[in-house]
């Protein structure tokens, strides 16, 4: 069993590295966005916001005429997905963790990042009314561009071992949560459509797996494949996926697609999503006070900064405790649970969770929103302060990751390592 939170392969690492690059620049759009949003919902300019948001659009007879923010959720979300997909895929096939003993972390860190959240939420929720328990997922998901983007604000030098940890950890956690999606928040379900999905999807797999790159023969196919998930009651975004899965990984197309679509889906379809979904108007639904003492922006909370750190350090400790890995001589555990409040940053799948639950635009909704943008405040702030106190440590870290004595383009630590 490889060390918990060891560095892993020099290529991986550098990947690893080119990826993040692209999140954290989306995370700071996401914040711009979800400022904009916040600012104009909170101003008078707010019925405008509303009004834009509304603005329906599409072909009624394929049951398409959607608003501007479903298009979002269901549109933008689902080329989002598609990318998380096609990392995740690439990972457990070409990556680092195909070696299951270096996927048992991230996979078992998830897991437990999203079970306690999920309980703790439910404890808080279990008696209330008005469908509050439905929201349970809502303070399961990470959002690795959030987390990158504080990282970036406070300017920490995490080891690259733990951003890549954090980066599995998230792609993990959102295939969960579009299963849970899938699943759970699927209210009717038309077997037809879903069956004709097969189709076009069926034939994107023949073409994807012969190496073909044209988009005007793949695009209509997902566009189609889209359309058709989105008229069976499954949210559309599974069908993001389900594609992505498709794409063959060892061939090098995977590496194709998620090197042009990554700084799409992250500078501009997550940030646009997060624009039409973040606008919470603080004194409506009752008033501010009102929404504080709901349980289910308690949950939230609790479930966001609580149930995050205890879920991912606890399955840190069960996977050391029960495999008898140690942990890498650099890291601590302070470390590990300042990586698990920078999990507690949820916001792009949280809240698409949460218009599924709730509705969007009910007042359960617009204080899910609420509970979530809080939650995902205090986190950051432990987050910030804990790192930034175990800053000069990382700093001497990532100064021995640098060393190149040989000028070969190796850092000298991973070929010891090696």
């Amino acid at each position: 069993m490889p060390h918990l939170f060891s560095r892993g392969t020099w290529p991986e690492a550098r990947r690893i590295a080119d990826t993040l690059r692209t999140e954290t620049i989306g995370g700071l759009l996401l914040l711009g966005a979800a400022v904009a949003a916040l600012v104009l919902a909170n101003s008078p300019w707010s019925d405008f916001y509303q009004d834009l948001s509304g603005f329906t659009f599409g072909p009624a007879a394929w049951h398409l005429d959607l608003s501007l923010s479903a298009w979002a959720a269901d549109g933008l979300l689902a080329l989002f997905f598609f990318v998380a997909g096609l990392e995740l895929k690439r990972e457990f096939v070409a990556g680092d963790l195909r070696d299951p003993r270096r996927a048992a972390l991230p996979v078992a860190a998830a897991v437990g990042g999203m079970a306690v959240p999920a309980l703790l939420y439910f404890a808080v929720n279990v008696t209330a009314t008005e469908g509050a328990p439905r929201g349970w997922a809502v303070p399961t998901a990470t959002d690795i561009a959030f987390a990158l983007a504080v990282l970036s604000v406070i300017s920490t030098s995490l080891p690259s071992a733990m951003r890549t940890f954090l980066l599995t950890l998230a792609v993990v956690d959102d295939l969960l949560a579009i299963t849970i999606i899938a699943i759970f928040y699927t209210s009717t379900l038309h077997l037809v459509p879903l069956a004709l999905a097969l189709l076009p999807l069926a034939a994107f797999a023949l073409l994807v797996q012969r190496q073909v790159r044209s988009w005007l023969l793949l695009l209509p196919l997902a566009a189609l494949t889209w359309g058709l998930v989105h008229a069976s009651g499954v949210h559309a975004t599974v069908a993001g996926v389900l594609l992505a899965f498709m794409v063959p990984v060892r061939t090098g197309l995977a590496e194709h697609f998620e090197y042009r679509l990554r700084p799409l889906s992250a500078g501009f379809a997550v940030p646009v999503f997060a624009f039409f979904a973040a606008g919470v108007a603080v004194s409506g639904s009752g008033g501010f006070g009102a929404a504080l003492a709901d349980p289910v922006l308690i949950g939230i909370v609790l479930g966001l900064v609580v149930g995050k750190a205890a879920g991912i350090t606890g399955a840190t400790w069960l996977v050391q405790r029960f495999t008898r890995a140690r942990m890498a001589e650099e890291i601590g555990w302070w470390d590990v649970l300042g990586l698990a409040l920078l999990g507690g940053i949820g916001f792009t799948v949280s809240l698409l969770i949460g218009e599924l639950a709730f509705g969007a635009g009910s007042n359960r909704d617009e204080h899910a929103k609420l509970g979530i943008l809080i939650g995902s405040l205090i986190a950051a702030l432990l987050a910030t302060v804990l790192l930034r106190i175990r800053d000069r440590h990382y700093r001497r870290i990532a100064a021995e990751e640098s060393v190149d004595a040989d000028a070969d383009g190796i850092p000298d630590v991973y070929q010891r390592e090696a």
